[in-house]
C-alpha cells in the first residue's frame, strides 16, 4: 500500500500544485469581477457608494476565504 503511494508521490504533488494554482487564479478572477461590478454600480448610483463598497469588501473577503481554504486543502494533500 505504501509503495503505491510512494510511486504516486510526484503525481500527487503535481495535482496539489495545480489545484492550488486554479484556486488562486479563480479567486483573482472573482475579485476582479466583484471590483469591476462595484465600480460600475458606483458610477451609476454615486449616492450608494458606501453601501456598495462595504458589500464589495464582505464578498471579496468571502471569496478570499474560500480560496485560502482550497489552497490549504491542496497543501495538506501535498504533505500527507
Amino acid at each position: 500500500m505504501f509503495g503505491l503511494l510512494a510511486a504516486l508521490a510526484p503525481v500527487l504533488g503535481l495535482g496539489a500544485s495545480l489545484g492550488a494554482a486554479i484556486a488562486a487564479i479563480g479567486a483573482g478572477i472573482g475579485i476582479g469581477k466583484i471590483g469591476a461590478s462595484a465600480m460600475e454600480a458606483i458610477a451609476r448610483q454615486p449616492e450608494a457608494a458606501g453601501d456598495i463598497r462595504s458589500n464589495m469588501i464582505v464578498i471579496a473577503a468571502l471569496v478570499e476565504g474560500v480560496a485560502l481554504f482550497a489552497v490549504i486543502v491542496c497543501a495538506l494533500c501535498l504533505f500527507l
